[in-house]
């Protein structure tokens, strides 16, 4: 299979301070972590708060560098690339759709967005393609005029996740997507999800329970900054998550 993203020993300290007197210290947050993602693949990665596990997500992202250690997507080195390059090949869902879509714009605009940034086609023709990917992700062409505050939370992530995929990146990740929904919109996310899998897309889901990696081909586990285990299922989710699980 063909590997899309590929950490290899990856590291990340900060310097914290404890007061104006005393020493700063070297908090490890991520230690020596050797990972890939295969195209076509669902990764799961998981962690108690505090594991590291957002952090190593930022450093995919790249929006945190590495201390040490590289992370290459596509092959190509990531400290190579631009941010325009980078965002062609990686995109985020994140976990507030209340806060990560931008109020004074239009939902086809929001959408579009990332295809005007990369120079992509007419006004006409972005709005277009927006709309055809609204229409993907279960919403209906009137929602592309209306704004965030008008749509539920539910329809709010759908946004935010037609917005990743309107440029067809090669993986997206999904950090804890469903942590400020309630039960049952949770479960209607990770359905999604579901589909744009079955539909080739490689997808990392970030999730803040672990049920919701049961969606996943494979879930590495984060502890203490380093990986615990990674752990292959039967290649296919046999099991559908509970709304309490969630």
């Amino acid at each position: 299979m063909t590997t899309l993203l590929e950490a290899r020993g990856v590291s990340r300290t900060f310097t914290v301070s404890r007061g104006m007197f005393a020493k700063k210290r070297l908090l490890h947050a991520v230690s020596d972590v050797d990972l890939h993602i295969a195209k076509g693949e669902v990764l799961g990665l998981v962690g108690e708060s505090g594991s590291g596990k957002s952090t190593l997500a930022k450093m995919l992202l790249g929006l945190l560098q590495p201390t040490r250690g590289s992370i290459h997507l596509g092959g190509v080195d990531v400290a190579g690339m631009s941010r325009l390059d980078m965002a062609r090949r990686i995109q985020p869902v994140f976990q507030d759709p209340y806060s990560s879509l931008n109020p004074r714009k239009r939902v086809v605009s929001i959408v579009s967005l990332p295809l005007a940034v990369q120079g992509i086609g007419s006004t006409e023709e972005r709005r277009e393609k927006a709309i055809a990917m609204l229409s993907r992700v279960g919403l209906a062409r009137r929602h592309a005029d209306l704004y965030p505050n008008e749509l539920s939370g539910g329809q709010r992530q759908r946004v935010a996740i037609a917005r990743a995929l309107v440029n067809n990146p090669s993986i997206i990740l999904a950090d804890e997507p469903t942590g400020n929904l309630d039960s049952q919109t949770g479960v209607e996310i990770m359905k999604l999800f579901d589909k744009l899998h079955s539909e080739g897309n490689t997808i990392i889901l970030v999730p803040h329970e672990r049920d919701i990696a049961d969606y996943a081909h494979r879930t590495i586990s984060i502890r203490d900054g380093k990986i615990a285990a990674d752990e292959y299922t039967k290649g296919e989710r046999t099991k559908e998550p509970s709304p309490a699980g969630l």
